[in-house]
């Protein structure tokens, strides 16, 4: 396995987090596009194909190939590296898309992969590999939704992965089971079995608002929860604007019948 960039870091706020990382010279973080908070003087960006990895083994078309991947789980094509080119210590920082934690993952001590939700990424050593991970069960396929298709990060450095709200994280015993909605993910270890179960009850599935599909994870492993998905957040915000529909909160006669299918209402 390659060894990635050592690098130190500082994760700074409270509910809208930033994770700020130290480079040393020629060292080097990689991020999806728009995540950079702020970089001192001496670093430099590079814009390349996927996650950078994919070009120091297998050239140019490997590259392609990885970076391709990437818009199964809706990234942009290209990433970008942030690399040390001063004399000193230099700093970068990526920030929070919206409320919640920022989680340090090391990747040498979590296995040397880590299964995530596929807007959680957020940067990254130089030479992690943000790959994707589908799920190879066909119920997950059809009706996972959010988690269907997952990314893969892969490697022995540190990597970097965003929480909407609350953080929630459980080791599962083996055999142990958890049901979640399929948003709440936001990470696992790949020992960790993933399939989706239908609620079992029509009246539930219509009436409970937690959708007619939950996620269940089985262990031996560790997972990481979220309180607060992105598609939730942005489905009360919406419901909110004027003339786009009102919430049950809001006194609608309809309630919230229209979004009974999503589970997020």
């Amino acid at each position: 396995m390659a060894r990635m960039d050592v690098v130190d870091y500082q994760i700074f706020g409270s509910e809208m987090q930033y994770v700020e990382i130290e480079l040393d010279p020629a060292e080097a973080a990689v991020a999806e596009a728009g995540g950079m908070m702020f970089m001192e003087n001496g670093i430099e960006m590079e814009t390349v194909f996927g996650d950078g990895s994919q070009q120091q083994k297998s050239g140019f078309m490997g590259a392609l190939l990885g970076a391709g991947k990437r818009l199964l789980t809706g990234e942009s094509l290209f990433m970008t590296i942030f690399i040390n080119r001063g004399s000193g210590k230099k700093k970068v920082a990526f920030a929070s898309p919206y409320p919640g934690k920022i989680i340090a993952m090391d990747l040498r001590e979590l296995g040397g992969q880590i299964v995530c939700q596929k807007d959680s990424f957020l940067c990254a050593a130089k030479g992690v590999s943000v790959g994707i991970a589908f799920q190879r069960k066909l119920g997950v396929g059809l009706f996972g939704g959010e988690g269907f298709i997952m990314q893969k990060l892969e490697g022995d450095g540190l990597a970097f992965v965003h929480a909407g709200g609350t953080l929630s994280e459980r080791n599962l015993a083996p055999g142990e089971m958890l049901r979640v909605d399929t948003g709440c993910i936001v990470a696992m270890q790949p020992s960790v079995t993933y399939d989706i179960e239908y609620v079992g009850k029509i009246k539930s599935a219509l009436f409970s608002g937690e959708g007619f599909f939950y996620a269940t994870l089985q262990g031996p492993g560790k997972i990481w929860l979220q309180s607060l998905p992105l598609s939730r957040l942005a489905s009360r915000l919406y419901s909110a604007m004027p003339g786009a529909g009102r919430g049950r909160e809001e006194g609608s006669l309809l309630g919230g019948l229209g979004g009974l299918l999503d589970g997020n209402n």
